[in-house]
């Protein structure tokens, strides 16, 4: 019994040394920390995108200062459920005042807009501070919403909606 066991031990030991020559053994390798992705200036860039709104963030150390289109925060989305949207990555990661942020959205409404500069600072905090993909991850900051407004189609009056019925 213990020569049985012996074999199998060596024949497993050299199908492993055989596989690690050959290149089709899987690789047990260690995770590797992640680099982060950061300009010479000090910035991560990244995109985001929710409905028809198009955002293009770079995040870099700072005051906690937000500029949109060249505007600040309050002033181009001046509803407060829209800044909260915007604040929500950095609430998450325990970040806030932490970092500027500069953006220039396009297309879609104020609402989609928000959501695409949201998924912007969410993508491009995890490329400044690899360590914060688990937070953003769980929270679904990292997720592209893939809702979209839905076509409208022929002998319809919208996407769905018929034109009024008339029996005479």
């Amino acid at each position: 019994m213990a020569d049985e066991t012996q074999n199998i031990d060596e024949n497993a030991a050299g199908l492993a040394a055989l596989g690690a020559i050959s290149g089709d053994a899987p690789a047990v390798e260690a995770t590797a920390p992640v680099e982060p992705k950061i300009d010479n200036l000090g910035r991560s860039y990244a995109t985001g995108r929710r409905k028809d709104a198009a955002a293009r963030v770079w995040v870099k150390r700072g005051t906690g200062q937000v500029t949109i289109n060249g505007r600040k925060l309050e002033t181009y989305f001046a509803r407060p459920v829209l800044q909260m949207i915007l604040a929500q990555p950095f609430e998450v990661t325990e970040r806030v005042g932490e970092f500027d942020v500069v953006a220039t959205v396009r297309g879609g409404g104020l609402s989609g807009q928000a959501g695409a500069v949201r998924h912007g600072i969410s993508r491009a905090l995890t490329l400044f501070e690899p360590g914060l993909r688990p937070t953003l991850k769980a929270s679904g900051f990292l997720t592209r919403d893939p809702r979209v407004v839905e076509r409208k189609k022929y002998g319809k009056a919208k996407a769905r909606r018929s034109f009024q019925f008339s029996k005479r």
